[in-house]
């Protein structure tokens, strides 16, 4: 079974349940469409992402006004996407070379532990952010002291800590593994007993995904019967319109961000949690395999492309980060800045003339 750069596959025992599966049939030729395209699309979203998240530091980094608890979170995030896409070209490289490691054994320990890293301290940013939207609008009188930047840096640095701990059993595990029946040296996580592995995988499944998602998933709902009910009121009493506004559209940014990132991680967990079924002998055949294999392939893609989005869903639908990155764009460029905003204002006067 082909190794993900997501994914805690264990080569040792693989090779042990392909033995057993002599007569499963040759999927080469497949294999060959994803050494060539998978390297090229991990390589383009790099580049796309980086960028993006670069975009999302710089505007939260210079921006004059102090950030709100929300944007601390927002930013967190960026920087946990930042690290985690500067680790993949590493893999796409890996998948291209047909997952003959290249890079020696610190880079195969180093890069592995920043993905854990970043898949752990995003999914509980997230449930930080959607508990923050959550208090603003269901607990309205109460969450004064909850949601102040000094507890959301602090919940932040709580969750790097988190993040890292985790971190720790991928960081020191992973080795270089030379399998002479394929002739290559890979990057692998080499447990000394094949239950720690189904443990790890066990674990991440219900700690790194399952629990943090209901969290998320009870926030979000909540907060959505919330605004439903506020907008009600305000149809009925007009008062506070203007920040509650402000409030709801922040809300729906972070919305869209939650339900992207559910939305291209949940199959990746998916298939982890088959995947420790296969090795369980639970499931078991040609059919499974070959799934497993080309599912682990395509959900671990998936999953990559969720560093590059939450920037696209910044700029598109975020109308205060648009007006942020305006202002810390007009320090640099002022010139370009004023003409726009002297070209607006006499097409708007020409047009006013005119009717």
């Amino acid at each position: 079974m082909a190794e993900s750069p997501l994914l805690n596959v264990s080569f040792s025992n693989q090779s042990e349940n392909k033995s057993n599966l002599t007569s499963c049939p040759d999927l080469n030729d497949w294999w060959e469409i994803v050494y060539y395209l998978v390297p090229k699309y991990i390589n383009a979203i790099c580049v796309i992402g980086m960028l993006g998240n670069l975009l999302v530091l710089i505007v939260y980094s210079l921006c004059k006004d102090p950030l709100k608890t929300a944007e601390i979170y927002l930013m967190n995030l960026a920087v946990a996407d930042f690290i985690f896409l500067t680790c993949l070209p590493f893999w796409a490289e890996n998948v291209r070379n047909k997952f003959n490691w290249p890079f020696g054994n610190f880079f195969c320990r180093s890069t592995s532990a920043s993905v854990r890293l970043n898949m752990y301290t995003s999914i509980y940013l997230l449930v930080a952010v959607s508990m923050d939207r959550y208090l603003t609008f269901v607990h309205t009188l109460t969450h004064g002291r909850i949601r102040s930047k000094t507890m959301a840096k602090g919940i932040c640095l709580l969750t790097w800590f988190f993040g890292i701990l985790v971190s720790i059993p991928i960081f020191t595990f992973r080795t270089v593994k030379h399998f002479p029946q394929w002739n290559i040296s890979a990057c692998i996580l080499d447990f000394p007993d094949p239950l720690w592995a189904t443990a790890e995988r066990l674990v991440f499944s219900t700690v790194g995904f399952a629990l943090p998602s209901i969290a998320i998933i009870f926030f979000n709902f909540s907060t959505i019967r919330s605004l439903q009910e506020h907008t009600r009121e305000r149809r009925a009493l007009r008062t506070q319109y203007c920040k509650n506004h402000k409030d709801t559209k922040a809300t729906r940014l972070i919305f869209l961000v939650v339900l992207m990132f559910l939305l291209c991680w949940t199959p990746f967990h998916l298939f982890t949690f088959l995947d420790v079924l296969f090795q369980m002998e639970v499931v078991k055949g040609c059919f499974w395999e070959e799934l497993l294999n080309f599912g682990e392939q395509f959900s671990s893609t998936l999953a990559i492309t969720n560093s590059c989005i939450n920037p696209i869903i910044y700029v598109f639908a975020g109308k205060y980060f648009r007006q942020k990155a305006s202002e810390v764009f007009s320090q640099f460029f002022p010139f370009v800045i004023k003409s726009k905003t002297m070209w607006y204002h006499s097409q708007t006067l020409t047009i006013f003339w005119i009717q």
